[in-house]
């Protein structure tokens, strides 16, 4: 019997999340529903999930910050946030936690089903790319893909699902450019301005992190993508 996959759904709104719930078992989901992020957070704790979906506006804890403590938990579980607003501040603070998608209610139920299966077919392909190159090493830093750690010395960074995802395209980029288009395809699932805007957000975080070795640089490729550069390695 295959395993259904198992979402948390945390919705204020009970009869909206009770037919959402329903909906989404008619497909096949296995689906926990709770109506705060409080509970949201005792269910975490207490099943395993494949993906969450959240309300941001919610009592007792809204949606961002239950966002921050489920990553605390699991830094790979996917998140889908569902919301009432379309201010652009909002979607970029998803972005920034690192939610994987968002949807803007109201919204086509249709459209939340593509979304969840490009979320765990990413996934998927992400966990059984095994003949990858597991290891990098940049600069003076080495880079466990597997284990998304980016150590210097004894100093290590766990990086997020989507920061190790990007510095790994970066690093195995042909030619040596990543482009924009291959980036938000294979990582965000489409390319429009939220998700550049995310992307930015995410390699602003690379270039922090690489940091503290001066040979290292990305660069922007204009009207195209970014490029890892080693100026040691160059200068060979």
């Amino acid at each position: 019997m295959v395993k259904k996959v198992k979402i948390l759904l945390v919705e204020d709104d009970p009869n909206f999340g009770s037919i959402l719930k329903s909906y989404l078992e008619l497909a096949d989901y296995e689906v926990i529903l709770k109506t705060d992020g409080k509970q949201g957070l005792s269910a975490f704790r207490t099943f395993f999930f494949d993906l969450c979906i959240l309300d941001i506006m919610m009592p007792e804890m809204d949606g961002f910050t239950l966002a921050k403590e489920l990553r605390k938990l699991n830094s790979k579980i996917p998140l889908i946030f569902l919301t009432a607003k379309t201010l652009k501040e909002d979607v970029l603070e998803g972005f920034r936690i690192g939610a994987d998608d968002y949807l803007t209610k109201p919204f086509d139920s249709e459209v939340l089903l593509y979304k969840i299966a490009a979320i765990l077919k990413r996934n998927a392909m992400a966990s059984s790319a095994d003949d990858k190159p597991q290891f990098y090493e940049i600069g003076a830093f080495h880079f466990d893909c597997r284990l998304r750690i980016l150590r210097l010395g004894k100093i290590s960074q766990t990086l997020s699902p989507k920061e190790a995802e990007l510095l790994k395209m970066l690093c195995s980029a042909k030619e040596g450019v990543l482009t924009r288009h291959d980036a938000l395809r294979q990582i965000w699932g489409k390319e429009d301005y939220f998700t550049t805007r995310s992307m930015d957000v995410f390699m602003a975080r690379l270039r922090k992190y690489l940091r503290p070795d001066p040979s290292i640089e990305i660069i922007n490729i204009h009207g195209n993508g970014f490029r890892l550069i080693i100026k040691s390695e160059m200068a060979k």
